[in-house]
């Protein structure tokens, strides 16, 4: 993963810095408008595609255990989470490469699954940064540009996108529980922006245009098993 050689290094800035601004994410400018593309996009040899599956959701939503892979964050988020206006555009110019590489990279199994998308990147974690003040907007401007100029140039489609819709409160929980290092200064408050958004995108389609399908999972706990079941999903086509 391309951020892996950042782990070091970020591990040092982090135990310069004490937790920052853990005030909730306030209104900002209205969402750039972004050209919108087509699902499904005109394909050559659709026969030989291989598909792609995205699960979305929020922080301590399930994704992980939905994949059945577990994979600590890398301590460039810690930083961010500590400082978001000051490490933002840095963490997320990395993601947008990482899930560019992922997306392109080739595909041996008929199917794939990955953890988020460059979409979710951009229309979730790089618009919430925009909207709550913690991203100028020559920062969001240029990452809005570079997302266009992907989308128009590169296949970065996805087949079907699986969200685990969770109540943020229960995420919040789940992320106390986990204790993650780079997670301790997370307020609920950020969750609920984030699940937000997810709810524009996913389920009302009133912000950005979706990618694929959206199937959705309503996440509860079991508290008697100990475990995290999904509801029977629902399909929604845009």
């Amino acid at each position: 993963m391309l951020l892996w050689p950042l782990r070091g290094w970020a591990a040092r800035a982090l135990r310069c810095f004490g937790p920052g601004s853990r005030g909730s994410p306030a209104s900002g400018p209205g969402p750039r408008r972004v050209q919108r593309r087509a699902w499904p996009p005109d394909k050559e040899q659709e026969k030989e595609k291989k598909s792609v599956i995205c699960v979305e959701g929020n922080i301590a939503s399930g994704k992980t255990t939905c994949l059945e892979f577990f994979s600590n964050a890398t301590d460039v988020e810690g930083l961010m989470y500590h400082d978001a206006s000051r490490w933002g555009l840095t963490l997320q110019t990395y993601v947008q490469l990482t899930m560019l590489d992922r997306h392109t990279r080739p595909q041996v199994s008929s199917v794939r699954l990955m953890e988020r998308s460059i979409h979710s990147a951009r229309y979730i974690f790089v618009e919430n940064l925009y909207r709550s003040g913690k991203m100028p907007e020559v920062d969001y401007v240029v990452l809005s540009e570079w997302f266009d100029w992907i989308l128009r140039n590169m296949d970065v489609s996805v087949d079907l996108i699986v969200y685990l819709r969770t109540n943020p409160e229960t995420c919040y929980q789940r992320l106390k529980k986990r204790c993650r290092e780079e997670e301790k200064v997370i307020p609920l408050e950020y969750l609920e922006a984030i699940h937000h958004l997810h709810e524009e995108w996913l389920i009302k389609g009133s912000l950005f245009p979706m990618a694929a399908p959206v199937l959705r999972s309503l996440q509860r706990h079991n508290k008697q098993a100990g475990r995290r079941d999904g509801r029977p999903g629902e399909l929604h086509v845009p």
